[in-house]
């Protein structure tokens, strides 16, 4: 068993979604499928009740701060006592694609982390040039989960661990030019670490040019293994129990 603690596979982005969850069920692989606003939820939540190796996290994301209602927020914190339901999220913050609405952003991810915390669970992070405000948050609640795609230094890396949280590690990993997260990755026990893809974003450097996909996994775990100099089957095993421990699946 391996488990892609990360990925968007659902009509909404991708045409052949039930084909490529169909091909990672062969394989053994476990899908954790991130929502990120009511019409992607729904979908991920329908997802996990078709497939046994599909399981949901929902949440609002940064996108969707300037949009969200008390409907909403209502309806997220109905679906979230699904059984199915392993995670809040992706949610968190990004200055990256906006600084324009910090303050819509930073009121959202509280109302996710609050939520979280009345289901008691836990929570998919996204932070993209905003690691010092979502830190500064998290620290406030009583939450723990995954930093989804780190791409931070080790130093905050391991500060994000001392509160309880996973460093999730993704197709980055294999890009040539990013010797950042590889030299990262060589701070970070590895008893604190996640694979994910993201997909159909961010593809390993091995199939540039076409949508990622949970069946590309191999190249993160191959990429991580050489740069711990650890056998692949040990990767898989410790960070597959990291996962497990934490999203209880």
């Amino acid at each position: 068993m391996i488990v892609d603690t990360h990925c968007h596979i659902y009509n909404s982005e991708m045409e052949n979604a039930e084909e490529i969850i169909n091909e990672a069920a062969k394989r053994d692989i476990h899908i954790i499928l991130n929502g990120t606003d009511p019409l992607s939820n729904l979908e991920v939540l329908e997802l996990a009740v078709k497939y046994d190796n599909v399981h949901a996290a929902l949440g609002y994301l940064y996108s969707f701060a300037d949009d969200v209602s008390d409907e909403d927020i209502s309806l997220l914190d109905s679906q979230l006592s699904d059984g199915n339901v392993v995670a809040v999220g992706e949610i968190g913050l990004d200055y990256y694609h906006t600084k324009e609405n910090k303050d819509s952003q930073k009121e959202l991810f509280e109302k996710m982390l609050g939520l979280a915390e009345k289901h008691g669970l836990p929570v998919i992070v996204h932070s993209r040039k905003s690691m010092q405000d979502t830190y500064d948050i998290l620290k406030e609640h009583d939450v723990v989960g995954s930093m989804h795609c780190y791409q931070g230094s080790a130093e905050m890396a391991k500060e994000f661990i001392k509160l309880g949280f996973y460093i999730g590690i993704a197709g980055p990993i294999t890009h040539t030019n990013n010797k950042k997260i590889r030299k990262m990755v060589n701070s970070v026990d590895i008893n604190h670490m996640l694979v994910e893809t993201d997909s159909p974003y961010l593809t390993p450097e091995e199939k540039r040019g076409e949508k990622n996909t949970s069946l590309n996994l191999k190249f993160i775990i191959g990429k991580l293994s050489e740069q711990l100099d650890m056998k692949e089957d040990e990767v898989i095993k410790i960070t597959t129990e990291n996962a497990r421990e934490l999203f209880k699946i």
